[in-house]
């Protein structure tokens, strides 16, 4: 158990959040699935505590990373969404981990401000970045659950103005600046999630949508999916870092993304035959993605005790 705790870190909470929601993705398909995503899920969740518990020095290390700290956010995140499979049973404790979940996000992007973005340095940024600060309209897609659009709304519009900061500096980071460091190429994958969670965050606190701003998450979703999958070779490439949890979430986000587009215009008898096949590719691929994480991830947790026995 030492040895499986000494290789957590911040990063594998990406899988835990990527679990969790690929667990709501396939949930009206195959209930059983969503109930072995969510309790490995929760598993990490746990493994995370603890280490954090028992090994406290080491996060506050992992946080003097700017590629790390970033991905830091999908802590609170992953908290988020296992709040909507508590809800079932505990409603209450379900709304407060929704609450902490929030309160832990806004926390970390106020230490990330402070830390990274008032001592800018262009080649310390990272798309981590936007799990920071976009990461926050994760809230806006449970708010519902929780009779709680109104927060959702606020939410939702944090993350999106973000997002339309942050995305220029993204693209003049990775296309002209460049020289990223070979471990944390794999979160690259992440430029696929904002547009989708602003998407997902817009149709379900809104009751009122604009169809241009729609329209232009629909889009800009789909173009970020497909950019991302066009590298996924070369990132598939690379021998194992811990940072292979951003091939999660950012995948299934966006199919999560799509399946919400298609209801929506499923309810307003505008069906687009193209974004429905794209939906079921992207809910496929998200799937399969999640499975390949997991297993890289469970062998780099428990590969030293096969060699063994």
């Amino acid at each position: 158990m030492k040895d499986i705790l000494n290789k957590i870190s911040v990063p594998i909470s990406g899988l835990m959040l990527g679990l969790a929601e690929a667990g709501n993705l396939v949930s009206s398909q195959e209930v059983i699935l969503k109930i072995i995503f969510g309790s490995i899920s929760a598993l990490i969740l746990a493994l995370i505590l603890i280490k954090i518990a028992s090994n406290p020095k080491h996060l506050k290390a992992d946080l003097n990373n700017p590629a790390v700290a970033g991905v830091a956010s999908t802590f609170p995140m992953g908290i988020i969404v296992l709040s909507t499979y508590v809800n079932s049973f505990f409603p209450s404790e379900a709304y407060a981990m929704w609450i902490a979940g929030i309160l832990m996000q806004i926390i970390i992007v106020i230490i990330f401000t402070r830390k990274f973005v008032f001592n800018f340095d262009i080649n310390k940024v990272f798309p981590c970045y936007f799990v920071v600060y976009v990461g926050v309209a994760v809230g806006s897609i449970v708010a519902p659950i929780f009779n709680a659009a109104d927060i959702g709304r606020v939410l939702f519009y944090f993350g999106f103005v973000s997002y339309l900061i942050l995305l220029p500096l993204m693209l003049y980071r990775v296309f002209v600046i460049k020289s990223f460091p070979e471990p944390a190429i794999p979160t690259l994958t992440i430029f696929a999630a904002p547009s989708s969670i602003c998407l997902a965050g817009y149709l379900s606190s809104f009751d009122v949508i604009n169809m241009d701003i729609f329209w232009g998450l629909v889009i800009s979703a789909i173009v970020m999916f497909f950019a991302v999958l066009l590298y996924m070779p070369k990132m598939l490439k690379l021998k194992f870092y811990p940072s292979y949890s951003a091939f999660a979430f950012p995948l299934v986000i966006s199919a999560i993304a799509m399946q919400y587009a298609n209801s929506f215009l499923a309810n307003m008898n505008l069906k687009m035959p193209i974004m429905q096949y794209i939906g079921y590719f992207e809910e496929l691929l998200a799937v399969l993605f999640v499975v390949y994480v997991l297993v890289h991830y469970t062998n780099f947790l428990f590969g030293d005790y096969r060699k063994t026995s």
